[in-house]
């Protein structure tokens, strides 16, 4: 996914003379486990690094590379992680704007990161997550 996505972009975003790569990730990779799930962290928080170090290995190149790390987002995925009502309450208890995101806001991110607004912006890490990690 990341590593070979990167790896096949980088040469053709250079033919072009820069470009961006945005890596879509979760805040469970910025510390904040909505899963439990150590695997999952761990390879969220790879693709973090992964992220910042492209960001710094291809600056020359005009490449930027950034992350999105979004916090519970109305997806299947989340439904199916949070099929009993109740700890689906108590996430939501837990994140400052109190209610589950949505797929257009995280899209309106990524739209950010592609777009010639965030054209210094390299390395960085863009959390939607209605103010979970603030906690």
């Amino acid at each position: 996914g990341v590593f070979l996505g990167t790896k096949h972009a980088i040469p053709a975003m250079r033919k072009a003379g820069g470009g961006s790569i945005i890596n879509i990730c979760s805040v469970s990779g910025v510390g904040q486990s909505i899963t439990q799930e150590p695997a999952y962290a761990a390879s969220k928080g790879a693709v973090r690094i992964f992220s910042k170090v492209t960001a710094a290995q291809h600056a020359k190149d005009k490449i930027r590379s950034n992350a999105v790390f979004p916090g519970p987002v109305d997806t299947e995925m989340v439904r199916q992680a949070n099929p009993d009502p109740q700890i689906l309450a108590e996430r939501l208890s837990r994140i400052p704007l109190g209610r589950i995101g949505s797929i257009e806001e995280i899209v309106a991110g990524v739209l950010f990161l592609a777009s010639d607004e965030s054209s210094y912006m390299t390395g960085g890490e863009l959390i939607i997550d209605g103010g979970g990690t603030a906690m």
